[in-house]
């Protein structure tokens, strides 16, 4: 075997191990930053808790003989569970509706504050809010003739753009939390209604390694 050809299958190999890795890399991150992410939030609330229960009620959480307070193993798992619990109840009575409803407008005609405030409540809304708007995944034909992007049309009506016979269409990126606003023609525009909106998703922004189920 030649010096060239040992460098070819080198590179080959090279090439597989890179692959390998990468494929590890995309299978491990997701689990492992939720993972962190979830340990994260609880190891938070473990390290913050003792102290205020040893500060409303100091017989309660004793300290030991280094003066350390005691943890409560799974303590700040439930207080967690629980305020989140709370949240969901408090938020659905009518009265806080109302409160939140006054704090929203005000935010709304604050200036300064309402762009960003706007933005970033449409944003989240957009994904899992009353409002949500990427519920209809499509493929919109942008770059050429025959080549399509997997998007979500997020306006019907362009009209305040002068453009009547087009629709605003949502095109995440791969891998990323961006994305780009395109308004497009309606016959560009091919709608998926076998597709879920979150298959969709997955797909685009895992460079389309997830599989679509229909």
């Amino acid at each position: 075997m030649g010096r060239a050809e040992r460098s070819i299958t080198f590179r080959g190999y090279l090439a597989k191990l890179l692959q390998l890795f990468f494929q590890g890399v995309i299978v491990l991150a997701p689990i492992g930053i939720t993972i962190w992410v979830v340990l994260g939030l609880f190891n938070f609330v473990d390290d913050i808790l003792p102290n205020v229960v040893h500060a409303i009620s100091p017989s309660f959480l004793p300290k030991d003989a280094n003066g350390n307070l005691n943890k409560i193993p799974g303590l700040g798992f439930v207080v967690v569970i629980v305020l989140v619990l709370f949240v969901g109840w408090v938020s659905s009575l009518f009265f806080v509706g109302r409160l939140v409803a006054v704090l929203d407008a005000v935010l709304e005609k604050t200036p300064g504050i309402k762009f960003i405030y706007s933005s970033v409540k449409d944003f989240l809304e957009a994904f899992a809010g009353n409002k949500k708007k990427f519920d209809k995944p499509v493929l919109v034909n942008i770059d050429a003739p025959d080549v399509w992007r997997v998007g979500f049309i997020t306006q019907q009506d362009t009209h305040h753009f002068g453009l009547l016979e087009h629709v605003t269409v949502y095109v995440p990126h791969s891998y990323a939390i961006s994305g780009i606003t395109y308004l497009v023609p309606r016959e560009r525009v091919r709608q998926l209604p076998n597709v879920s909106a979150a298959d969709a998703m997955k797909y685009a922004v895992s460079g389309g390694v997830t599989d679509v189920h229909e």
